[in-house]
């Protein structure tokens, strides 16, 4: 903290602190610093603090005062000055140098750095906002390193940001790009090591630096952001008042907060960039919905465009596909989007309801019908009414209720069991089965007309080992609708390794997506970290699918194949770049990047 200091009639050192922003000087008991001299007027001087600025100023013609010999009434102080006013002389510092043995003040700065980082650390762990909590971490370090501002400045490598300019009094730096010396922190980020430039503007290293002689810097101390191995950028400190300022110990401690202050640095920037993969997937699961239905794939496209196509009209359809595919799904999409969306879906699992049950739920009964009935009771088709039913497993359908399905698909009305009169429905039928229906008819287990009743529309549903990246699509969809459920902390976007990706991909899933979620819930249950691989999706892989080589992207794939069809087309050409470039039918620098490319991957690592 800057201060004027002088040495009493007594002796004794007297140190007053410059805390106003106006500071009065004179005889008077009135003033913050009191001169007892028979020369100094009550009021003799004003010293203004403004910002990066001391301004001594006399208060009178009559009373001036002296700095270095020379008789002034106006003098902006810098460090080092000695002022005189009457018989009595000040020295004017901008900060606090030890006056102690160099042990003890290293331990003081030891101690009151612990206190701060103590203090920083608590601030970490309460909410707040990335800006406010780098703010107060170069606060801390400027008031410990005694500087008059810091900086946080961040790199990508080829350039630099500066994040946080902060002064002395906590406040804003104006303009803080025109403060820094840009070589200064090139060398630093080039060494990636720590350093203290204890007279910038008379160091060697600098004397060429325009940016050091236009801000004739004194002491500069910087100390690089590095988190496992990455430089993030660094903590710039300096003063340009007093050369010499910053110890060892200083740069140790300020090492200590760069460390902290990348590590929290780090884990902020994966934090925002786990946000932005789980909005992506958020954005890229909405782009790639169907309704409640998940799926991108050519096969899935055309099943969306048939589904619009039939959603408008009344005619009977019928979904085809395995065991969990989802035609279920497929059949409330036609019912959403037609013209019926706001009467009910009824569904009627044909295999599920015994034989002897079946008529009564589809068609009703009336009281005393058969045993049991102690009333009348509507059917599923009357329940409809408006509405769409859907016949799931109609290939379940007993041969003798397959007449009376027909009669209801070809009149629109129901009879109930024990009543002579019919009743008219509304209603729509959407049947699915997972068996070859066309076969059945064939062998005889199911009617010919009933059967193309119901095959007007006919919906194909793929199997899920033929729908490429949707297995993956479904799945991290799973885990973030199922972790929410079982309150596992877990990032849909990141939570399958590579191993879970592979072992996704080259399943056959003969459950199809059914059994896709109860792997998916399974491995929730019982995995522990924020990843799943694929032991803990517990896939029964065969060994034959487990190639030596790895599944890569496609684009790597490709990359890999252009990059040893050039090679090949080189070592027939003898090495000729330009030939080769003509024979690909592709521009010479092409070849030329390609061979730099290949020099660089193959050249032996550098030792740090």
């Amino acid at each position: 903290m800057a201060h004027l200091q002088h040495t009493g009639k007594d002796g004794r050192t007297e140190r007053v602190a410059i805390t106003r922003r106006l500071t009065t000087i004179g005889s008077s008991p009135d003033c913050q610093l009191t001169l007892l001299d028979a020369d100094v007027a009550p009021t003799h001087a004003t010293l203004i603090h403004q910002p990066g600025a001391y301004l001594l100023e006399s208060t009178s013609r009559s009373f001036p005062f002296f700095v270095g010999g020379k008789k002034l009434r106006s003098k902006e102080l810098e460090h080092g000055d000695v002022i005189r006013i009457g018989a009595t002389e000040l020295t004017f510092s901008t900060v606090d140098l030890p006056d102690r043995p160099s042990s003890e003040a290293s331990a003081e700065i030891s101690v009151a750095a612990m206190r701060r980082l103590s203090e920083f650390s608590h601030r970490l762990l309460q909410p707040g906002d990335l800006e406010g909590l780098l703010n107060e971490l170069i606060d801390q370090v400027v008031a410990l390193t005694r500087a008059s501002k810091g900086f946080l400045v961040l790199s990508d490598g080829s350039r630099y940001e500066i994040r946080v300019a902060r002064n002395l009094d906590r406040e804003p730096v104006d303009d803080p790009a025109h403060l820094l010396s840009d070589d200064i922190i090139r060398e630093v980020i080039t060494s990636r090591r720590p350093q203290i430039i204890s007279d910038a503007y008379n160091d060697g290293r600098f004397q060429s630096s325009q940016s050091v002689i236009n801000l004739r810097l004194c002491s500069v101390m910087c100390a690089p952001l590095l988190a496992r191995g990455e430089l993030l950028g660094l903590i710039y400190v300096g003063n340009n008042t007093v050369v010499n300022l910053f110890t060892n110990d200083q740069l140790e401690v300020l090492e200590v907060f760069a460390g902290q202050a990348a590590l929290f640095i780090k884990n902020a920037e994966l934090l925002n960039e786990l946000r932005r993969e789980s909005a992506g997937l958020a954005e890229r699961l909405e782009r790639v919905r169907f309704g409640s239905i998940i799926g991108a794939c050519p096969l899935m496209i055309e099943v969306y465009k048939r589904v619009e196509k039939v959603a408008n009209t009344d005619v009977t359809v019928l979904i085809s596909g395995e065991t969990g595919t989802g035609k279920e799904l497929i059949a409330h999409e036609i019912h959403n989007r037609s013209p019926r969306s706001s009467g009910p879906f009824i569904t009627v699992n044909c295999g599920a309801i015994p034989e002897n049950l079946i008529e009564s739920e589809l068609f009703g009964h009336v009281k005393g019908a058969f045993t049991g009935a102690v009333s009348n009771q509507i059917g599923k088709f009357q329940a409809a009414h408006g509405g769409t039913v859907f016949l799931d497993e109609i290939g379940e359908l007993p041969l003798a209720l397959q007449v009376k399905l027909l009669r209801v698909l070809q009149e629109r009305q129901v009879q109930r069991v024990g009543e002579t009169k019919p009743h008219g429905v509304d209603i729509r039928i959407v049947a699915a089965t997972n068996r070859d229906l066309r076969s059945e008819v064939d062998n005889g287990r199911f009617r010919e007309d009933l059967y193309f009743r119901l095959n007007v529309i006919a919906i194909d549903l793929p199997p899920l080992r033929e729908r490429g990246d949707d297995v993956l699509l479904i799945a991290r969809y799973l885990l973030g609708r199922f972790a929410e459920q079982f309150d596992r902390k877990i990032n849909p976007a990141t939570a399958l390794d590579q191993s879970a990706v592979r072992a996704l991909m080259r399943f056959s899933w003969p459950g199809n997506i059914r059994q896709l979620e109860n792997h998916v819930k399974k491995a929730l249950v019982l995995s522990d970290g924020p990843t799943l691989s694929d032991a803990d999706l517990d896939l029964d892989l065969p060994a034959a699918i487990h190639p030596d080589e790895a599944v890569v992207p496609l684009a790597e794939a490709r990359e890999q194949w252009q990059r040893e069809y050039i090679n090949k087309i080189l070592a027939l050409n003898g090495g000729n770049r330009t030939k080769t470039a003509r024979d690909l039918g592709v521009d010479p620098r092409t070849i030329f990047r390609h061979l730099e490319k290949e020099k660089g991957s193959t050249s032996p690592a550098r030792t740090p």
